[in-house]
């Protein structure tokens, strides 16, 4: 999902899957995740308090950090124009460094609100393995023509 795209909401039909992105989780993903959201919390970035004093098997991406990655894998997929509403996700499972995370999504829902926003629902698996660690469904404004552009939306106009 390297190229820009410039999604308007007639461009996008219930069911479309968007492509997947794949991230090699390292060490410094999780660390600089943590230290972007100032959680200092030792499971984040200390290996020998994760695994001795937490029992877990390494340190461990935080909530801010996965919030991050949805958003970015929806916006890279809308392109520029495209504006998050509301994201709402479960975490399931714990993403360490050394595993391969791989978001995809599917197109649920795409309608148009009373003040003439266009909107996509898209449920979107944050998955090690095959195995879902974080679930998550979002609504993204996308453009109803070229000329719309959901970042100027204000006031009454924006109902996320």
């Amino acid at each position: 999902m390297t190229e820009l795209n410039d999604r308007c909401l007639d461009q996008v039909v219930v069911g479309d899957g968007l492509p997947p992105l794949r991230v090699d989780v390292t060490a410094t993903t999780i660390v600089l995740g943590a230290l972007a959201a100032r959680d200092w919390r030792p499971m984040h970035h200390d290996h020998d308090f994760a695994v001795n004093r937490n029992g877990t098997r390494d340190i461990f991406m935080n909530t801010p950090n996965q919030a991050a990655w949805f958003e970015r894998y929806l916006t890279d997929w809308t392109g520029p124009k495209g504006r998050l509403g509301r994201m709402k996700f479960k975490m399931s499972g714990s993403v360490f460094p050394g595993d391969t995370m791989v978001l995809a999504g599917t197109v649920k829902d795409v309608s148009t609100d009373d003040t003439g926003c266009g909107w996509v629902t898209v449920e979107v698996a944050l998955t090690v393995e095959g195995d879902v660690k974080t679930s998550c469904v979002a609504s993204v404004a996308l453009p109803t023509s070229r000329d719309d552009n959901p970042w100027a939306r204000r006031g009454d106009r924006w109902k996320p």
